[in-house]
């Protein structure tokens, strides 16, 4: 019989993260510069907030990646160390490798990088995929694997926002909105590598605890309070980043509100259910993303909110289960209904509007749909194959890979000396 223990990372997650803290400090060392005050003459995208807005949307950005997403993933009543700890390594990994990135792609000049203030709030939101990601695999891989997947997203993603942006011409700040169609679905494809028949049969770890939601749905309370940030914060324009901010407020508060309609709708006994509440009331935030900075006129707004709160608390309802059942796709945090449904519909949206913007110019209008369709499918394409690749990937036996006796269990990774006294 296979041994009950976890087996240990320490001749792998120590050597792997030091080996890739040095390179980049290399690469800071040598190939990266701060930009000099008087570039901002030059470069009109570092006058895009001043310094003291910047502070204000960097902290909101910041409690968005390691307190909002951190918390959300803490539902488990066994995997609340992990769900928060692990988010952390992710974040402070991948926003050093993000900025690298984004700063070769976008900022290369004569042999150098210079990166900018902008380039923070960059690098964290390109870190946003991998968070995703992170989701729908949360209890079935262990640091090791999530290293790797952060790394190999994060190029991924860097790549189709540089593609969709500077071959498709799409604003910059508009494809960083594709974070969560990419992360989404980079998951699902990881997901399906590690499926095992037992997962989603409400087995006793991958049970929730009132504490455990409480901590979660504190999380989602992050998230909703600073998504109009987030949907905002890189729109050059001072009245469409106002826009910005209002449309998706408008959203968000009808997305949450038509969640726990629909939660109340699809239980069987009339009664709200935790996981819509925490999760489909940031659907709104999600799926008005794209076209936030365009939209003057709030109802469309609150009709997109109102749509993505409804496909979420649906998709959470039944499509969860058939992921699990017929395609063999655990998704453990429902990353799918959270975001990868509501973002679809956002990119769909964003289509639309942009076409309906140039409804008397039908060259245009045919240009800017076919623009937007490729965008997503870009995104999708690109999300799969990289996703299943890098699955693939994981599986390798060198990284230890955890028992499916060991999903969703603190006690894997973390010490527990309360619990060594007693034995």
């Amino acid at each position: 019989m296979a041994p009950r223990y976890a087996p240990s990372l320490r001749g792998r997650l120590p050597w792997l993260i030091l080996i890739l803290e040095t390179i980049f400090i290399s690469i800071f060392l040598f190939s990266i510069s701060f930009e000099p005050a008087e570039a901002s003459k030059v470069y009109p995208e570092t006058r895009l907030i001043g310094v003291k807005p910047f502070l204000t949307a960097f902290q909101d950005i910041n409690v968005m990646i390691f307190l909002g997403f951190g918390f959300l993933l803490t539902f488990m009543r066994r995997f609340g160390f992990s769900g928060v700890g692990f988010n952390l390594l992710i974040a402070a990994f991948g926003i050093q490798w993000a900025i690298i990135l984004d700063g070769v792609l976008f900022h290369f000049k004569e042999g150098s990088v210079t990166i900018n203030m902008p380039s923070l709030l960059i690098g964290s939101m390109s870190t946003v995929p991998a968070l995703i990601s992170a989701g729908a695999l949360l209890g079935k891989v262990n640091p090791v694997q999530l290293i790797w997947v952060t790394l190999v997203e994060v190029t991924l993603f860097t790549v189709n926002r540089w593609i969709i942006s500077d071959l498709f011409m799409i604003e910059k700040h508009a494809s960083l909105m594709f974070v969560h169609i990419f992360g989404a679905y980079f998951g699902l494809a990881i997901a399906w590598f590690f499926y095992h028949p037992l997962l989603g049969k409400n087995t006793e770890k991958e049970r929730s605890q009132p504490t455990s939601h409480l901590f979660s749905l504190l999380g989602s309370l992050f998230l909703w309070m600073f998504w109009p940030t987030f949907n905002s914060v890189l729109v050059p324009n001072a009245s469409k980043r106002r826009n910005a901010v209002y449309n998706t407020y408008y959203a968000l508060a009808v997305s949450a509100v038509t969640a726990f309609s629909f939660s109340v709708c699809t239980n069987a006994r009339g009664k709200l259910n935790m996981v819509h509440i925490r999760n489909a009331v940031l659907a709104g935030g999600v799926a008005v993303g794209f076209s936030a900075y365009f939209i003057y006129s709030a109802w469309i707004a609150m009709t997109i909110g109102f749509l993505a709160g409804m496909i979420s608390a649906l998709g959470f309802t039944y499509i969860q289960a058939y992921l699990n059942s017929a395609i063999q796709i655990h998704d453990t945090c429902g990353v799918h209904a959270t975001f990868g449904l509501p973002g679809l519909l956002g990119g769909v949206a964003y289509v639309v509007l942009t076409s309906v913007d140039n409804w008397d110019n039908l060259t245009r209008l045919g240009y800017q749909a076919v623009i937007g369709i490729s965008c997503i499918l870009v995104t999708l394409i690109m999300s799969l194959v990289g996703g299943l690749l890098t699955g693939l990937f994981l599986t390798c036996k060198l990284w230890n890979a955890p028992q499916h006796w060991k999903y969703f269990d603190d006690q894997a990774y973390w010490e527990f000396p309360h619990l060594a006294n007693k034995l």
